[in-house]
């Protein structure tokens, strides 16, 4: 059975900095990619980061392009999102998922399992 449990939210100042952790189980971990998403009140939940399933690739949505990076440690089935320079706008519930690359875009393996997510608010 397939748990995400994540960690690191919190409400930060804009131009703060968080760390996000994501301890992911039920499935090989080292096998998959693992992408991170979020949802804002009253928006559709929209793709964040993706990692290779070695970390050699990462792949991030053009809102967080050079400010958010995305690591992994497979000896602890962990994977990261750092976030600098936050914006009020990258306020929203960030869930991690196991992920596949299609074509340029990656999904979930599975949309009806997620983690409880875990809260981020950036104040002005």
């Amino acid at each position: 059975q397939v748990q995400l449990v994540e960690s690191g939210g919190g409400l930060v100042q804009a131009g703060g900095s968080l760390r996000l952790s994501c301890a992911a189980s039920g499935r090989t971990f080292s096998n998959y990619g693992m992408g991170w998403f979020r949802q804002a009140p009253g928006k559709e939940r929209e793709f964040v980061a993706a990692i290779s399933w070695r970390g050699g690739s990462t792949y991030y949505a053009d809102s967080v392009k050079g400010r958010f990076s995305i690591s992994r440690d497979n000896a602890k089935n962990t994977v990261y999102l750092q976030m600098n320079s936050l914006k009020p706008e990258d306020t929203a519930v960030y869930y991690c998922n196991y992920v596949f690359q299609y074509g340029s875009t990656w999904s979930p393996y599975d949309y009806n399992t997620w983690g409880q997510g875990t809260q981020v608010t950036v104040s002005s």
